[in-house]
């Protein structure tokens, strides 16, 4: 094994982390490390002299014991830190670690994350879906620019039907192309998230959306020169992209529900609702409708049933039915 002191270590392990992670990933670190220097130092371990192989899986548990007066999250990123530096001891072969029990160690003596729930405003986008849905609140447009505002009016209506009846996020609804869609079926292909193919379903209000959107579109799709398929489901309308049809970019994806929610909803919901905000309304949806955890976590292609779990909670009217009808109901 090679003769380092921890702390010289210390400094190897943190230069490649510079070399391999982000600037603020890397400093964070450092500071973890710096934290777990000074842990050492309370036991009589000073970094400076003790030699790297002498440090044992057991330091790792002074410094949970020390993290606690800390955040559970600055916990989390700490201990994720040192443990890198154990594995990094163990990989250049600097120091025999004991990697299953140093997992067990932290498995036991950290704190468990807490559960986030969900938090979206779902009145608000039931408001606002109801708002596009209805053919009675699109605009009339005059002037040079009207064909250009219309067509942009219709896609930002379907954009968001789209995330909010498919559990899309915005990343992969912007990277459609109309031959990703079976018009029949009512159903998609997409290369979604860890570059898994996947189908999605479309609600009939979602196809109409999209359907008027593309008939109004059909005369500029036309006369490109490219064939229908191939071509995005969403394209820009702006006087960058011309006559061209260009798909719209992630940013534009987050600015159309953006826009369209100061316009219908007003300022003080701007940010309140994003982009994934309508997964989460799409995941909750299929649960309140059908309670089947399984069946919400395939439609929104959560991996790990967990994600799923954190939407499988009762709003306090649910609450407040339920336990009625059970104390109160009358024989």
């Amino acid at each position: 094994m090679t003769e380092q002191t921890i702390s010289q270590s210390i400094s190897a392990y943190l230069a490649s982390v510079a070399e391999a992670r982000k600037e603020h990933t890397a400093r964070t670190y450092a500071n973890a490390l710096n934290v777990f220097s000074a842990v050492l130092k309370e036991r009589w371990l000073d970094p400076e002299t003790t030699p790297a192989e002498k440090l044992t899986e057991d330091a790792v548990t002074w410094l949970a014991s020390h993290l606690k007066a800390y955040s559970s999250a600055t916990e989390r990123l700490y201990i994720t830190a040192v443990a890198g530096f154990y594995k990094y001891l163990a990989a250049e072969r600097i120091a025999d670690v004991n990697l299953p029990r140093l997992d067990l160690l932290i498995k036991q003596r950290t704190r468990k994350p807490g559960i986030r729930l969900p938090q979206f405003p779902a009145d608000d986008i039931e408001r606002l879906l109801n708002h596009i849905s209805d053919p009675a609140t699109l605009p009339v447009y005059t002037g040079d620019d009207s064909e250009n505002l219309r067509l942009r009016e219709m896609r930002d209506r379907a954009f968001i039907l789209t995330l909010a009846d498919t559990g899309l996020r915005v990343h992969e609804a912007c990277a459609l192309r109309r031959g990703d869609i079976d018009w029949n079926e009512g159903r998609g292909v997409i290369i979604g998230k860890g570059d898994k193919q996947a189908v999605v379903r479309f609600s009939t209000r979602c196809m109409t959306a999209l359907k008027d959107y593309l008939s109004l579109r059909s005369s500029l799709d036309g006369g490109f020169g490219r064939p229908l398929a191939s071509l995005p489901l969403f394209a820009r309308h702006d006087k960058g992209a011309g006559k061209k049809v260009k798909p719209v970019t992630t940013t534009t994806g987050r600015n159309i529900v953006t826009d369209r929610v100061r316009e219908i909803l007003g300022e003080e919901s701007v940010g309140k609702i994003t982009p994934h905000s309508f997964r989460h309304y799409f995941v909750t949806t299929i649960l309140r409708g059908s309670g089947n955890l399984k069946l919400a976590q395939e439609l929104a292609r959560h991996s790990n049933i967990q994600v799923t779990q954190r939407y499988a909670h009762l709003s306090d009217d649910e609450l407040d039915k339920g336990y009625y009808e059970i104390f109160e109901k009358k024989d």
